[in-house]
């Protein structure tokens, strides 16, 4: 029900524009001390990411616009190994900066990603500095001689010259893929059933997307702890946002921010929500994505029938005294 809220909220904000896909990644040394410091690297992954977005987009040399944009974090490989990313998915376009333009981006082009990419890497780096030089940066075990800065400086050296992967994929035919990515992607975890294959003599096997090798489909077996702790590796520090919105889409102004942008473009404000009443979360689910919730996720045929709804146990009732 969550999900299908948060996408009926977002239908509301589509504009009838270009959309574009960016994805931000860091390297290997990065990833490892945001293993240990997932809610610091984390939030420092998002603002570096923002502010490199919005600072290219504002360049005259670029855009000359301001944007707005939706940032999801990811923190999982197709091998369930620890790898966080940000996927944003921007407009293309913004507002001029004194607000009375429309400034659309190139067709099929948003921004120069070696650009952005060097840009965000110097940015992530001053906040790790920062963060390091205000002892808020844990190292544990094998990683604790990073305490010392010298063995810091050493350890990011390879990051500090490496080109930092930032790539654009191809846009989204319209706004309607759009709705349909986030439908898919927002709220989803590390592994979704579909890819689990089986479970035979304490080994878990799923299938995964080998990215070093063409994308070619491949099977993993792992053994059933391991496949527990690779996926336990992603649950989220307690109270972090891991959909975040920027610029024009920005909680504070986003309703006055894109009234605007649809009167520069001459588009009428979208109909207030008509769904009835009694529409349950499938309902809406399926009105938003067109993918229906019912549909047999195994055979893609057959229909989902609910035979029984089990409701939660009440508390079980201890020994008098606490006595057993």
């Amino acid at each position: 029900m969550t999900r299908a809220q948060w996408l009926d909220d977002r239908r509301a904000e589509l504009l009838p524009v270009e959309y574009f896909h960016v994805v931000f990644t860091v390297p290997q040394q990065i990833e490892a001390i945001a293993y240990q410091n997932k809610a610091l690297l984390y939030d420092m992954l998002f603002k570096a990411t923002a502010q490199s977005l919005r600072t290219i987009a504002a360049d005259p040399k670029h855009l000359g616009a301001e944007i707005g944009f939706i940032a999801v974090l990811h923190t999982w490989g197709q091998n369930l190994l620890h790898h966080p990313h940000l996927h944003c998915v921007v407009p293309g376009g913004g507002l001029s900066l004194d607000g009375k333009r429309w400034i659309a981006c190139r067709p099929g082009f948003f921004l120069p990603v070696r650009v952005l990419s060097r840009l965000f890497r110097r940015l992530f780096l001053e906040l790790l500095r920062v963060a390091f030089e205000r002892k808020v940066l844990k190292f544990f075990n094998a990683m604790a001689p990073l305490q010392d800065a010298r063995a810091f400086e050493q350890f990011l050296a390879p990051a500090t010259s490496a080109e930092w992967v930032v790539y654009a994929k191809a846009p989204f035919g319209g706004p309607e893929q759009v709705l349909e990515y986030l439908g898919r992607y927002t709220h989803r975890v590390a592994i979704s059933n579909s890819r689990l294959v089986d479970f035979t003599d304490g080994r878990v096997a799923f299938r995964w997307k080998d990215y070093r090798h063409d994308s070619k489909p491949k099977v993993m077996r792992l053994p059933a702890a391991e496949f527990t702790r690779r996926f336990l590796l992603h649950v989220l520090p307690s109270g972090l946002q891991r959909i975040r919105h920027y610029g024009l889409l920005a909680n504070r102004m986003r309703d006055a921010k894109l009234d605007r942008c649809r009167t520069l473009l001459g588009v009428a404000p979208p109909p207030p929500n008509e769904h009835k009443p009694e529409e349950d979360y499938r309902d809406r689910y399926l009105r938003l994505t067109g993918v229906s919730l019912l549909d047999c996720p195994s055979c893609k045929r057959g229909r989902m029938v609910c035979i029984e709804t089990l409701l939660p146990r009440p508390p079980s009732q201890g020994p008098p005294n606490g006595r057993a």
